[in-house]
């Protein structure tokens, strides 16, 4: 068995929490990389804990950095296997962390970063119970072996609302895949949100993560419904 997930954590800013905001970073980085999305989203969500959890594997390119799967052959085929081989032990450190906060999975987010919003997508589109909202950066949506969306619609078990970011100058991960994402997640049933950052490369500006912020504060409201 893969040993247990672990990473960086931010408390609510009052109280107890409410909501989980679970942060997946990209290829070659760890926790640390994104649990600064946390203290930035705090304001909105101050109810709200945070945690980034680090790859559960070292990474061949990058010594010090973890990854959530290999990615060698950067193919169709090889990130469907590692959606599906990442997939059950991130599945498990998620039911740990609601089962500790004592929330429902309802209260769950879940935000990703490049090969995390691949993993964000997998796994959020095939729990029992939707998350409250999935935010994936600079990624894409990983199919069986590049396959339409819609070949996969078996699988699908929720259909969460989803907000896409990319940089439109992303030479690693070229922006066309988030139009190629957005397009296969509407077939899927999937309400989609998308947002091209101008002049940004492979990362996250400022304007991407108000988006993203504000898209969670607003999902979460509507999951919580009226007051």
């Amino acid at each position: 068995m893969a040993a247990e997930l672990d990473g960086p954590r931010l408390e609510p800013r009052s109280g107890p929490a409410r909501r989980l905001v679970v942060l997946l970073h990209g290829y070659g980085a760890d926790g640390n990389d994104l649990i600064d999305l946390g203290a930035a989203w705090q304001p909105l969500l101050p109810d709200a804990a945070f945690v980034a959890p680090h790859a559960p594997e070292p990474c061949a390119q990058a010594p010090l950095g973890r990854q959530w799967f290999p990615l060698t052959l950067r193919s169709p085929q090889e990130r469907w296997a590692g959606v599906n081989a990442a997939a059950p032990v991130l599945e498990r450190f998620l039911a740990r962390e609601l089962e500790r906060r004592k929330l429902p999975p309802s209260a769950l987010a879940l935000v990703g970063f490049s090969q995390g919003t691949m993993l964000a997508l997998h796994v959020g589109l095939r729990r029992p119970t939707a998350p409250a909202a999935i935010v994936g950066y600079s990624g894409l949506l990983a199919t069986p072996d590049g396959a339409a969306a819609d070949a996969m619609a078996a699988e699908i078990r929720s259909r969460p609302p989803v907000l896409l970011v990319h940089g439109d100058r992303d030479d690693l991960i070229p922006a066309q895949a988030l139009f190629h994402a957005a397009h296969g997640l509407s077939a899927l049933g999937l309400p989609v949100e998308w947002h091209l950052s101008i002049g940004i490369g492979h990362g996250i500006d400022a304007e991407g993560l108000r988006h993203g912020g504000e898209f969670l504060a607003r999902r979460f409201q509507d999951a919580a419904g009226p007051p």
